[in-house]
């Protein structure tokens, strides 16, 4: 399957041959969030070529026959309301093409196997014999189980990436143009921003989690939320991903879901955040700066510190004709 391809899932009953009794093929689940999409017609919007890894951070891995449709995302509704939004990985052996563009979703509540598909993975969303405490399984605990190691540099993995029609020239172009420059002025010109030096003062407390969903907010500069870190880039925990979130340093977009529990992706056990976190809309990784993510389609959606946003009022002044641009883990 290639970028843009139309599919839809197949059958129950197709789907179900081909998992095992974790409800996985070749170990990447099949997730009772993905039940809603039967019957609709979905875009290939990229081959799994080049994911990275969010486990060990190791570098890349590459998911075989797999592919991301539009921008679909796990809702959390069978893992206990997760909020992380991780975007969804399809096997191809789950999909067929279509050329219906205008489907709607089927009622498949009677089908005998759409039920057991829905009983498997469900049962599929713990895992076993692990004792009292709750271990979430998902797309995103599993990830090295179905997936294999590749070295980021691996040059015919970068080619890749044009061939299957991941990236046009253009993209693969400026992506790897930028790489190069980065290198130079860190190693050759031995240059560094000062904005991305942390602060050795007092960091800022905790935010009063007064943003609401749909707020209008600012990022703040490179520098503002440089002096709220810590050594490590982090505040109170939370860091920040220079390469991935300083391109939204001064741009304006809605706070889109405020992040309050999680699935830790290597225990499998539900994190409560009690601190402030927030999701703006249309702010991912672009996999476009940082070498172990070039290209990754996961478009993870990184967390904000309020520390980090100025909320926009009414009564602020309109800085666009200054430069602010609109858009749209930590």
């Amino acid at each position: 399957m290639q970028r843009g391809d139309l599919v839809r899932l197949r059958s129950p009953a197709e789907i179900l041959a081909t998992l095992d009794r974790d409800g996985c093929t070749d170990g990447l689940p099949f997730m009772p969030e993905m039940l809603t999409f039967f019957g609709r017609p979905m875009r290939v919007e990229a081959r799994t070529e080049r994911v990275c890894d969010t486990l060990t951070w190791s570098g890349v891995r590459r998911l075989e026959n797999t592919v991301v449709l539009d921008d679909l995302r796990c809702s959390g509704s069978a893992h206990d309301g997760c909020r992380a939004a991780c975007r969804l990985f399809w096997r191809e052996d789950w999909l067929a093409p279509t050329d219906d563009e205008l489907a709607g979703p089927d009622d498949l509540r009677s089908d005998p196997a759409f039920l057991r598909l829905e009983e498997l993975t469900h049962q599929a969303t713990t895992r076993r014999d692990d004792g009292p405490e709750r271990v979430f399984r998902c797309q995103a605990t599993e990830l090295l189980r179905a997936s294999t190691p590749i070295r980021w540099w691996s040059p015919a993995s970068l080619l890749r990436e044009v061939s299957c029609g991941n990236v046009g020239l253009r993209r693969f172009v400026r992506v790897m143009a930028g790489a190069v420059t980065d290198q130079l002025r860190k190693r050759v010109l031995r240059r560094s921003d000062v904005s991305d030096e942390p602060s050795a003062g007092e960091q800022p407390p905790a935010g009063a989690r007064g943003l609401r969903i749909g707020d209008r907010v600012r990022v703040r500069s490179r520098a503002e939320i440089a002096s709220t870190l810590d050594a490590r880039s982090k505040l109170r925990g939370m860091r920040f991903d220079f390469p991935e979130m300083a391109p939204y340093c001064g741009k304006e977009a809605s706070v889109l879901a405020r992040v309050d529990r999680f699935i830790d992706e290597n225990s499998g056990r539900m994190v409560e955040l009690r601190s402030d976190a927030y999701v703006l809309g249309g702010c991912t990784c672009s996999g476009h700066h940082a070498p172990k993510r070039w290209f990754c389609p996961r478009a993870i959606y990184p967390w904000w510190r309020e520390a980090w946003l100025e909320q926009i009022t009414t009564d602020q002044p309109d800085r666009r004709d200054a430069g602010a641009d609109r858009v749209g883990h930590a």
